[in-house]
């Protein structure tokens, strides 16, 4: 059956709300969306033009949501699922409505597929740009032994150095969209973020989104350099999710970014286990030859 496309968030959740609560773990970023978008009400256009959020589903023969598609400006296109063979469909429609779309992120064979198909549709090539994992809290395992200090919920006063950790965070990762300093705001808006403080000064952060479908996604996560290997990073996500799991969190996961072995072996000595691998394709305004 053919994809459904809308701007409005009611009629996303309306078909393909259920769909998304029973895989709450892997939907994380979907819902953490809506919750989002709910939490900072606006006028909902009616119509798919390029600035808008918009949203997608895929019905199977028998009328069940099968697949999910989300795309936010200035983010890549995010795919929940994609038949085989169907890419170029989609591709198409996409084309149709307007979508600029600076990437893919997606299961690597769904990501390809797409990238290749919306290559054919609008002469851009791809690049891997990152591979990410997917992990979810099996029981958390607090750090041995705790550095010195004790963390502490970030407030409006903290703004002008978060906005500094948030800039060298997206250089350091070198992240796709750039620092969000409205994600800043918004976190700040309801406690999301939290800082570790040793000596009387910030050494680390940690941020959370909302609470979705009882799922608490923590990130992003950023110790300076030059306080890196004291266990900063390591005890202020373990106060991130100690504190989600009091608040009644029923799974906490993040993501981590499989290019660092280093917080990738963090967080599993926190408690967290693996779930599924992501990539993310970067389009490029010059045809590449192959998806690198």
């Amino acid at each position: 059956m053919p994809w459904e496309l809308t701007a409005n968030l009611d009629e996303y959740v309306a078909a393909a709300g259920e769909f998304l609560v029973t895989r709450r773990v892997e939907h994380t970023i979907e819902l953490g969306v809506i919750e989002g978008l709910r939490a900072r009400p606006a006028a909902q256009p009616d119509d798919l033009r390029a600035e808008s959020p918009m949203f997608g589903w895929r019905r199977q023969a028998g009328g069940d949501v099968a697949e999910v598609l989300l795309h936010t400006p200035p983010y890549p296109l995010l795919l929940g699922g994609l038949p085989a063979g169907s890419a170029p469909e989609l591709a198409a429609l996409l084309a149709a409505v307007g979508r600029q779309l600076p990437g893919v992120n997606a299961q690597e064979d769904a990501a390809t597929e797409f990238a290749a198909a919306w290559g054919e549709q609008t002469g851009l090539g791809y690049t891997t740009f990152r591979r990410s994992r997917l992990y979810r809290l099996a029981g958390l395992v607090p750090p041995a032994p705790m550095p010195d200090g004790g963390p502490r919920v970030a407030t409006e006063a903290d703004r002008d150095l978060l906005e500094g950790w948030f800039r060298a965070f997206a250089d350091e990762a070198n992240d796709l969209t750039g620092p969000q300093l409205g994600v800043l705001s918004d976190r700040l808006s309801y406690g999301g973020l939290t800082l570790w403080e040793a000596r009387g000064r910030p050494v680390a952060m940690a941020g959370h989104v909302r609470p979705a479908a009882g799922v608490v996604r923590v990130g992003p996560v950023y110790t300076p350099p030059a306080l890196r290997g004291r266990g900063y990073g390591g005890a202020v996500t373990a106060a991130v999710t100690s504190a989600a799991i009091a608040a009644g969190a029923g799974e906490v996961v993040l993501f981590t970014d499989l290019a660092n072995p280093t917080s990738n072996a963090l967080y599993r000595r926190l408690g967290y286990q693996p779930v599924a691998d992501r990539v993310v394709l970067s389009f490029w305004s010059e045809p590449r030859a192959s998806g690198g």
